[in-house]
Formats: structure tokens, C-alpha cells, sequence
């Protein structure tokens, strides 16, 4: 929403402004929209493999949409931690061993469907869970082995985000590109009266002008909600890591969950009022 109120208000700045002075019907050279965009699609398609080209085009529509990574989310993890720890501290680690196996048909994790259905956000909790079940566990290890696989997560999940900023840093170049083009075609055509020759230099140089609003303008903000997004999303599986790793080293349910809490932003951590409540509320249902 606010992407596109920012598209709005840099268009009405652009060319509202320029509109006080000049014609509108000037910047309007089909062939150069037409070039830069060509160039600017070329230049994604040849420098990225056809992973990350998938992995681009899908993160894109996920900016037009809400965070759901919000304070109603986090409580629901948290909450949904303190049952599955709270069941392995009374009735022992194997009495998890369905659930893990099986998260959808889970008594526990079936109460929260916003986790359940995010594939990562189960695997890892199930994978680790796993692994307490196992036994024989080393905390020192498993934190070392939970830091390489959300360094990888996250490299993965910025990758869009890198690849629309390198996008935006090409953009004005291929404006040059395109002005450059439209400059030697002015030079096969000095003979030309000068209100041609003019009208033929002003549309060369609209390249160079579309390229870097394009750039600044639009390409950037999307590279940095991807980025935003792909922090974002991050921070769920620091929660997990550190409740399960708490419970690891031997900590209740209770202190394990704040252990989690903490790694929240001050938007969306719950104080610990509130998680209590949340707590004894759902217990009693």
C-alpha cells in the first residue's frame, strides 16, 4: 500500500513539476520506455541462474502484502512452544514423537495454523525437536549447527533483494545507453533545422532522465522491502532457536519462552504480562 503511495507521490513530484514548465508529451518516446525496459529485463535474465530468477519473481507480490510477522504471531509461537515443552516436561521426550511426525495431525501444533502451514517455520521446529528425542545432545554443537542453517535461510531469503538492487544500480547506466543512442542519431541528422535537431537531443536525453527516476524511483524501494521483508522473516526462527536451546540447557517451559520473547523488536514483543495472560487464557480452554 505505502509502495504504491510512494510511486504516486514520486510521479507528481517528477512530473508535476516539470508539467509547470514544460510538456508533458516531450518525455513521451515509446522507443526509449521500450529499450530500457528491454535491457533492464536482458540484464536480470543474463546475470541470475533460473533459481534465483524463480526465487525473484515470486518475492516480488509479497511486498503489496502485510507483514504477518506481527505481535499476534509471535504470541501464538511462543505459546505453542510452551505446550510442546510443557508436554515433554511431564510426560517425557518421547510423548512428542507423534507430533513432530506428523505436525498437521498434532493435538498441539494443529491449534496454530499460521505456523503449521509454514513449511520452514515446521521443518525447523520438528528437526530439532527430532533431535532432543535423540538425545545424547551437545548444546554447544546444536547452537553452532542452528547458526549455519538461518545463515543459510537468510542468505537465501535476501537473495531477491540483492539481486532488484543490482537492477537498480544498472538502470541509469542503460539510460545512458539509450541517450547515447539517440545522440549519434542526432549527429547523422546536422543538416536538420535547428527545431528538429532540438526536439531530436531533448528525446535522447529523456533516456538518461528515465533511467535514473526508474532507478531511484521504483527499482530501489522494491529492493528494500524485499530486504525489510527477508529481516523480517528472520526473526521467527531466532525466537525457536533460542527457546529450544533454553529448554536444552534444562530451563522450565515458563523461562525457556522468555529466553524467545527477548529476541523480539519492541513492535512486536509482548511484554511479559501479556504472554502470561495469553498463557493462562489458553490453558484454560
Amino acid at each position: 500500500m505505502f509502495l504504491i503511495v510512494g510511486y504516486v507521490i514520486i510521479l507528481a513530484s517528477a512530473l508535476g513539476t516539470y508539467a509547470l514548465h514544460g510538456s508533458l508529451l516531450a518525455l513521451w518516446v515509446p522507443t526509449e520506455y521500450v529499450a530500457i525496459i528491454g535491457l533492464t529485463i536482458g540484464y536480470f535474465v543474463a546475470s541470475n541462474d533460473i533459481k534465483i530468477i524463480k526465487a525473484t519473481v515470486g518475492a516480488v507480490p509479497g511486498i503489496f502484502k502485510g507483514s504477518k510477522y506481527n505481535k499476534a504471531y509471535y504470541i501464538d509461537a511462543l505459546a505453542m512452544l510452551f505446550e510442546i515443552l510443557g508436554k515433554v516436561r511431564k510426560e517425557g521426550l518421547m510423548s512428542i514423537e507423534g507430533d513432530i511426525e506428523n505436525p498437521e495431525a498434532s493435538p498441539i501444533f494443529s491449534k496454530y495454523p499460521n505456523l503449521v502451514h509454514d513449511h520452514h517455520v515446521m521443518e525447523f521446529t520438528c528437526d530439532y525437536l527430532r533431535m532432543m528425542v535423540g538425545g545424547n545432545l551437545n548444546t554447544v554443537e546444536i547452537e553452532s549447527l542452528m547458526d549455519v542453517e538461518l545463515e543459510t535461510h537468510h542468505h537465501e531469503a535476501a537473495e531477491p533483494g540483492h539481486v532488484v538492487a543490482a537492477i537498480g544500480g544498472s538502470v541509469p547506466a542503460f539510460g545512458i545507453v539509450v541517450a547515447v543512442m539517440g545522440v549519434v542519431n542526432v549527429m547523422g541528422s546536422v543538416g536538420s533545422p535547428p527545431a528538429v535537431l532540438g526536439k531530436m537531443i531533448g528525446g535522447a536525453l529523456v533516456g538518461t532522465f528515465l533511467g535514473i527516476l526508474i532507478s531511484y524511483g521504483f527499482v530501489e524501494p522494491v529492493a528494500k522491502l524485499l530486504e525489510q521483508k527477508a529481516h523480517e522473516g528472520s526473526t521467527i526462527y531466532k525466537t525457536i532457536k533460542m527457546v529450544l536451546l533454553a529448554s536444552m540447557s534444562g530451563y522450565a517451559p515458563q523461562v525457556a519462552i522468555e529466553f524467545g520473547r527477548k529476541t523480539l523488536g519492541s513492535h512486536e514483543r509482548p511484554t511479559f504480562a501479556e504472554l502470561e495472560e495469553e498463557l493462562k487464557a489458553r490453558k484454560g480452554k
